[in-house]
């Protein structure tokens, strides 16, 4: 699992725990609070009407009897209002009225009159001069049918001589909170979503500076130049520096002894050859040998020469992190230039050389470098060719790159080396002469398509031969 993957269902577990035990808790508490506004309204109509009450008192008795008219005429009212999601046409504020002893006076449904409700917490509680409210539902279990109860005491002279309670159903209430819930959850799975595009950029954000600095590891790993990215904040930049440092270190000590042990080995053979034949001339000989021993030195001299150029050109190249001076190159131009570079050579060796472009493409690079790399493939195709033969150079533009393709109808490649040709030093005889190369062609070419972001690679055609393959990004 990625670790990518891994911060993001961290933080979406995070989210999702917080989220849920928010939302219940919200939820939880939406009805409690409309109820709590219920209440301390009632309390305020509850005491109103009992101070209206109180006005009518004769002798001390509670009369009732303009309150009957009163809420008489308000439920013969037709009207309609729209609370939010609400539509109300109907009062369906309960009230009634007890005298000192708890014995309903009056009753606004017109169903109670007459019952002692001296047991029930408002009225009892009221009696005894303390705050008396009660919720009851007429249907047990039934949320729809509760009504919550708040009474206020009637004074006479200081004395309590009656209570009057006003009461009010839940049904409606239910309505306000069932769209309240929707609401809060509508909210809560947009905020869900939005939450997840904003993990979805942090894990990102927080990711993707590590993705490149893997990249940038696996690049030195595989030897393969590649700049320093661009790292976001001052830790990652330490980090990276910090990178570049080691990279440095390692590829400085692993350079110079690498380099050292490849030309110590490489020049042995030639030197030896060179001793050989200088103790031979100092003995007598014919001057037809001398003359062929002095070639062999000559010709031994010129491959330590060309070691040696070679070596120091692929340890430039190497050492390098980013192009020098590059620029726009146009990929048919430069093919038309090597061609014509290379033809004297072909034609000395009665190999016929084309080239062609299927689309015209421009490219950023060093020109004299993209021009070396061709150069060599061209090279390395020529010294398998037989005489008769052909080679072809084309070039083709295609899904944001630029390819060089090198055709020859030699040997091929034998299926044990096709993995090695790249590798420094590594060098098949010819097969004209039974001679190798430096085997440095081939490992520069590979170096210049990685200092350009490319890459090259050779296979075997189907139809006999060797097709070299050379790209680099438009």
């Amino acid at each position: 699992m990625s670790l990518r993957l891994r911060l993001l269902l961290v933080l979406l577990a995070i989210y999702c725990v917080g989220g849920y035990t928010l939302t219940r808790r919200a939820l939880e508490q939406v009805r409690p609070r409309y109820l709590e506004s219920i209440e301390e309204s009632l309390v305020d109509s509850s005491s109103l009407l009992a101070a209206l009450v109180e006005t009518g008192l004769r002798d001390g008795r509670v009369e009732a009897e303009a309150l009957r008219r009163a809420v008489t005429a308000a439920q013969g009212r037709a009207f309609e209002a729209r609370i939010f999601t609400l539509r109300k046409t109907a009062v369906d504020l309960r009230i009634y009225v007890t005298d000192a002893t708890g014995r309903v006076l009056f009753d606004s449904t017109g169903l109670n009159e007459g019952r002692d409700y001296s047991k029930w917490n408002d009225v009892a509680r009221t009696l005894r001069g303390t705050y008396g409210a009660r919720s009851t539902r007429d249907v047990e279990g039934d949320d729809n049918t509760q009504v919550i109860y708040v009474a206020a005491p009637i004074r006479h002279e200081g004395r309590i001589v009656g209570v009057l309670t006003t009461g009010k159903p839940t049904r409606g209430i239910n309505e306000l909170v069932a769209a309240a819930r929707r609401k809060l959850l509508t909210s809560a799975a947009v905020g869900g979503v939005v939450v997840l595009v904003l993990l979805l950029l942090v894990a990102s954000w927080v990711i993707t500076p590590l993705e490149r600095l893997t990249a940038y590891a696996r690049a030195v790993r595989d030897g393969r130049p590649a700049p320093l990215p661009p790292l976001p904040g001052r830790t990652l930049r330490d980090l990276g520096t910090a990178f570049e440092e080691m990279r440095d270190a390692l590829e400085g000590r692993q350079h110079a002894e690498r380099y050292t042990q490849a030309l110590a080995h490489e020049v042995k053979a030639p030197l030896a050859a060179i001793r050989g034949a200088a103790e031979l001339l100092d003995e007598d000989m014919p001057a037809e040998q001398r003359k062929k021993f002095m070639a062999n030195i000559r010709g031994e001299s010129a491959r330590i020469q060309q070691i040696v150029d070679r070596l120091l050109e692929l340890s430039s190249l190497e050492a390098r992190k980013t192009l020098g001076q590059a620029g726009p190159v146009e990929a048919v131009a430069l093919s038309a230039e090597v061609t014509g570079l290379m033809q004297p050579a072909f034609a000395a060796s009665r190999v016929a050389l084309t080239s062609g472009g299927v689309d015209a493409a421009t490219l950023h690079g060093e020109r004299v470098l993209l021009r070396e790399a061709l150069v060599n493939l061209l090279q390395n195709a020529l010294d398998f060719s037989p005489a008769g033969s052909e080679v072809t150079l084309r070039c083709e533009a295609g899904k944001g790159r630029v390819t060089f393709r090198v055709e020859d109808r030699g040997p091929g490649v034998p299926d044990y080396a096709l993995a090695r040709v790249f590798e420094r030093f590594y060098s098949l005889p010819r097969p004209g002469s039974g001679k190798k190369s430096t085997g440095l062609g081939l490992a520069l070419v590979r170096e210049i398509a990685h200092l350009h972001g490319g890459e090259a690679a050779l296979v075997n055609r189907e139809g006999g031969g060797a097709r070299a393959e050379f790209w680099v990004p438009i």
